[in-house]
């Protein structure tokens, strides 16, 4: 185990210094964009020089590129250039309440999800079998621009239940939270639960677990300590995908219902192209993603012993 971990802690270096390298070559090869970005436009030829001089720019490629990433490596990733601070004042707040929405809404998703899809998978062709697939195939259907509409039309202009907006200037709020995570919640649970059905309608089809039922072992027994565990697998696999959706992948959600997330902060630096900005965002993204993927292999072991990596 020790090996394995150590040699998955080098993948994640190694991957972060490729996507490193590639996210440096594509934004920061040509200086003289970047100085034009950060001066603007109408900035003379004299004060962009002068910039990327007192700036570093003017420096060989290799050593602009170590000094940028160890900048990062210690938190350091410059100043936003459309909100004049430096860049971890901004992207710290928003990455909380990014975590804060994402967190919320895989309490609702993973218990919903799992329960719906181990009692279909149990009962495969039964009537509550495809009436959770149907339901789950449904709502998974519907984008979340569109269950955003909908769900805001119900609760916020004919129940007058929820506010159409979180922006949440009052502080945390958790009626303002409601809708986002009714939004996301509504398209993301039925993909996991249908992955969760499709592996425990297999796992059922096991010779092990016919065997088990046949010696007369209580079904709750066999479903418990020997059907779930091996279940859980590949929606284990689909969970921690997710993580990586509900990061950067709720640009919608957080844009419609006004929500300051890491999301929305990266549709606003692509906007104004604020470079130093979106860089910080792409590194935490791919560190994110990188480091869910290196966990899901970890829990992978625990759900299944038999599983070895080399």
């Amino acid at each position: 185990m020790l090996i394995f971990l150590v040699r998955r802690l080098g993948t994640m270096v190694l991957t972060m210094l490729v996507v490193s390298l590639l996210l440096f070559l594509l934004l920061e090869i040509n200086v003289a964009s970047v100085a034009i970005k950060v001066l603007g436009p109408y900035s003379s030829d004299e004060q962009r020089q002068l910039w990327l001089e007192a700036n570093g720019y003017l420096e060989p490629f290799y050593v602009r590129y170590f000094t940028w990433l160890g900048n990062f490596i210690v938190g350091d990733f410059g100043s936003s250039i459309r909100f004049k601070v430096p860049v971890g004042d901004i992207l710290w707040p928003r990455l909380g309440s990014t975590g804060i929405l994402g967190l919320a809404t895989m309490m609702v998703v993973v218990p919903l999800s799992l329960g719906l899809g181990v009692l279909a998978g149990m009962k495969e062709g039964s009537k509550l079998d495809r009436t959770i697939s149907v339901g789950s195939i449904v709502t998974t259907s519907v984008p979340e621009f569109a269950s955003a509409v909908l769900l805001s039309a119900v609760f916020v202009f004919y129940l007058d239940l929820l506010p159409g907006t979180s922006s949440m200037t009052d502080g945390f709020s958790l009626v303002q939270l409601s809708l986002p995570v009714m939004v996301l919640v509504l398209y993301d649970f039925g993909y996991v639960t249908r992955m969760t059905r499709a592996s425990m309608s297999e796992v059922m089809m096991t010779h092990y677990i016919r065997t088990a039922v046949l010696k007369g072992l209580p079904y709750k027994t066999v479903i418990m300590r020997h059907a779930l565990r091996n279940a859980l697998i590949a929606p284990f696999t689909v969970i921690m995908l997710q993580i990586n959706w509900l990061l950067s992948g709720v640009i919608v959600v957080e844009f419609f219902f006004a929500y300051k997330g890491f999301g929305a902060l990266l549709l606003e630096a692509s906007l104004n192209q604020d470079i130093f900005l979106i860089e910080a965002c792409a590194m935490v993204a791919v560190f994110v993603a990188v480091a869910t993927q290196t966990l899901a292999d970890v829990g992978y072991t625990y759900l299944n012993p038999r599983i070895r990596f080399a």
